[in-house]
């Protein structure tokens, strides 16, 4: 028997495991969705995939769940980063959200020269990470990290991760992800390579980095195309917002080197 509600805990999930809520969660089952005792409810956890379970005990202010099998297994998505500035608040949520749908396996507000918002509420884009992840049926959730400076994220960059370094000013450019131009280090010109559609069939690890709604600095840019590591894509002739920059920059990841 398949369950219509989906719902995070941060409990052990296994056969025979009871789960208890908290007052949240109880509402929510109990008060919103009406739900009662012996009803079916599919739980999730970020590491022991997805259970079905049977609701044990309820109430108003809290009541206990009962794991019946496993449904499917963990399913991590492909190891990838979404580094972003963070903007408007409703956009920022947004970002979040859709990248914790599209696959990202860390999501990473990093403040830049012309970033606009110097603080962000953590907890808060957690919780939204949690929700699209019920939403969306995924098994996994990803981390949002605390806001960091860019250049201390730039300055402790892993040697084995590539970065997908998306450049308002190369708009109009035909700049493609794919597959490295030669030994993937920066030219006589200081700019990285592009790289173009469906060659990498093992991508290993990765980022892609969206800048604030003022762009990068020159100081920001001439480091990134510098890294050994990154790599240059256009999202087309127009400039895109932040937010459709990012939906726009998984898309494109995805499709050529990620699970879908």
């Amino acid at each position: 028997m398949s369950a219509k509600i989906r719902l995070y805990v941060e409990h052990p999930l296994g056969a025979g495991q009871t789960i208890p809520l908290d007052r949240d969660q109880a509402h929510y089952l109990f008060g919103v969705m009406r739900q009662a005792v012996g009803a079916k409810v599919a739980l999730f956890n970020g590491r022991d995939g997805e259970w079905l379970a049977e609701v044990a005990e309820a109430g108003k202010r809290g009541g206990v769940l009962a794991c019946l099998e496993q449904t499917r297994p963990l399913q991590m998505p492909p190891d990838l980063w979404l580094i972003f500035a963070p903007i408007k608040k409703a956009r920022t949520d947004f970002i979040v959200e859709k990248a914790a749908e599209m696959g990202a396996a860390r999501i990473m507000p990093v403040q830049t020269e012309f970033t606009n918002s110097e603080r962000i509420r953590q907890d808060r884009l957690q919780a939204h990470a949690v929700e699209a992840a019920e939403q969306c049926g995924g098994t996994f959730v990803p981390e949002v990290t605390d806001l960091q400076k860019l250049s201390r994220l730039l300055d402790h960059w892993p040697q084995e991760r590539q970065l997908m370094f998306c450049d308002e000013a190369e708009v109009g450019q035909r700049l493609f992800l794919d597959r490295v131009e030669g030994d993937g280090r920066p030219g006589a010109d200081g700019r990285c390579p592009a790289y173009r559609p469906g060659e990498v069939s093992q991508p290993g690890s990765w980022a892609i980095l969206i800048g604030p709604e003022g762009g990068f600095s020159e100081v920001e840019r001439k480091r990134l195309h510098g890294m050994q590591q990154a790599h240059v894509v256009s999202l087309g002739p127009r400039i895109l917002r932040a937010d459709t920059a990012a939906v726009a920059a998984m898309t494109l990841w995805q499709q050529s080197l990620g699970d879908w």
